[in-house]
């Protein structure tokens, strides 16, 4: 069943046994992320710390700390069940055309029957604070790691429109300078970003809306890479199977927020203004350095009463955030499926931090196949950014990251089977000779074919004979082995 908010999810969490309450005074500068970094690598429970120093509201954190506990949050029992309720949408309106795919993949979500639904107000704003009582340093905003630039709100979903009325909610980490003002972090490739040049281009005023703890299928939505101009708040209505009631802003008229927010800061973003933001311990297992980004100035604090603060640490992995981009994954496989039939399967392997690696396999269909899919991913949506490819034939398991490597080293002739390109790439890549944009490398580790001009013969695979398996697997278990 989906969750209404956040207190529905923490009960629940409590009920089985995956919830553990810190009564002890714990610091939100670097002790809270202590504990989350430990908690989160050996799979340890969701964290509520009661006490925390120097803040009157409770802190939540590794919500999603596990793929059993993210599957909780999304309603489902299984995160491979996301992709099959999308595929079974898809199969509904077979398209006749590529042209006709590309028109579609907006249309889905709205097929589901759950676009948000406005209402006059909610339990987010039960407390209202503006002006001078609306104070950004009352938040018991984490400290992450010894190098930060100073205090970050991370898991915030950013509420903006275009000047046309488009609607998005991204998650940016956000540092906060002062009681009225935050750097808000988004890339130029996010749509948070794209509304605010349009809006800088008409030398006008951006409102935004950031809420903080709630649903958690609406948190996790915020970090989706839908299509631009895909309401998130449609995905989250087809995730928890009922539409996210939305309420409109205070202080900033045009915007609504889910109505189910533990807390919502209200406020704009100037044009032409920008502040030195960094360095943050990053997702990536390094700081991304300081640079200049965007400010918000707030404008209204609205909150629950005894609001609980919902936070995440990010750093080198597996943190929290592996999970949410496992849910990701899983529930744009069939979307992948639709443009590119041949993708059997994919994985983004943990070490890959979601853009520097991505394992698919394929049902190789003819010459060069390999090197079409590496293409066509590196033109999709975020998986421009992708630094690595290796593409797999189908029978090889994505997930298994020694069965990707043994196929690499034992199909690869590195002088043939190597793709190298230039393109977009993640601007936290520290690595990349040019800010934004690098060489990507795609690798061939499908069997190759005498039609791609390999001329020798190439082996089977060892396979044990099917009956033989079966026959010793039951002598073993008969012996209790």
């Amino acid at each position: 069943m989906p969750f209404e908010n956040l207190r529905d999810f923490l009960q629940a969490l409590e009920v089985r046994g995956q919830l553990l309450r810190v009564k002890e005074k714990v610091s939100p500068v670097l002790e809270i992320t202590e504990w989350a970094d430990r908690m989160v690598k050996r799979g340890g429970p969701a964290l509520l710390f009661e006490a925390v120093d120097g803040a009157s509201m409770p802190v939540a954190i590794n919500l999603f700390g596990t793929l059993e506990r993210t599957a909780l949050a999304l309603g489902v029992p299984g995160l491979d069940q996301l992709g099959q309720e999308l595929e079974q949408l898809l199969n509904q309106r077979p398209p006749e055309s590529f042209v006709d795919k590309l028109r579609l993949v907006p249309l889905l979500l709205k097929l589901a029957g759950f676009p948000p639904r406005k209402v006059s107000g909610g339990a987010c704003q039960e407390t209202v604070l503006q002006g001078e009582k609306a104070d950004l340093t009352s938040l018991p905003a984490l400290f992450c790691w010894p190098q930060d630039g100073g205090r970050y709100l991370t898991l915030t979903n950013v509420f903006t429109r275009s000047p046309k009325g488009q609607p998005n909610c991204g998650m940016y980490r956000m540092q906060v300078f002062d009681r009225h003002t935050a750097g808000m972090h988004w890339h130029m490739h996010h749509d948070g970003a794209r509304h605010f040049r349009e809006w800088e281009k008409l030398n006008q005023r951006m409102p935004v809306a950031v809420a903080i703890g709630g649903d958690p299928a609406v948190v996790y939505s915020a970090t989706a890479p839908l299509p631009a101009g895909l309401d998130e708040m449609l995905l989250a209505g087809f995730i928890r199977k009922r539409a996210v009631e939305m309420a409109p802003c205070v202080s900033q008229p045009g915007l609504e927020v889910p109505a189910q927010a533990e807390i919502v800061l209200e406020g704009y973003i100037q044009p032409g203004e920008r502040r030195r933001e960094g360095p943050f311990g990053d997702h990536t297992g390094f700081y991304s350095l300081a640079d200049d980004y965007p400010v918000f100035h707030l404008t209204a604090i609205t909150h629950r009463k005894s609001p609980i603060y919902q936070t995440i640490v990010v750093g080198m992995p597996p943190m929290e955030d592996t999970f949410l981009g496992k849910a990701t994954e899983r529930l744009f496989l069939p979307l992948l499926r639709f443009m590119l039939p041949e993708i059997v399967d994919y994985s983004f392997p943990e070490f890959g931090v979601f853009h520097n690696c991505a394992f698919f396999a394929i049902k190789k269909s003819y010459p060069q196949h390999a090197r079409k899919v590496m293409h066509a991913i590196w033109g999709l949506n975020q998986l421009m950014l992708t630094k690595i490819l290796v593409v797999v034939d189908e029978q090889v398991n994505v997930h298994n990251q020694d069965e990707v490597l043994f196929h690499v080293g034992a199909n690869c002739d590195f002088s043939r089977d190597l793709e190298i390109a230039t393109g977009p790439a993640d601007v936290l890549d520290h690595a990349s000779q040019n800010y934004a944009w690098s060489g990507k490398l795609g690798i061939d580790a499908t069997k190759k074919w005498k039609e791609e001009g390999f001329t020798r013969p190439w082996p089977d695979g060892i396979v044990m004979d099917a009956a033989v398996k079966a026959k010793v697997a039951e002598q073993m278990k008969r012996l209790g082995l």
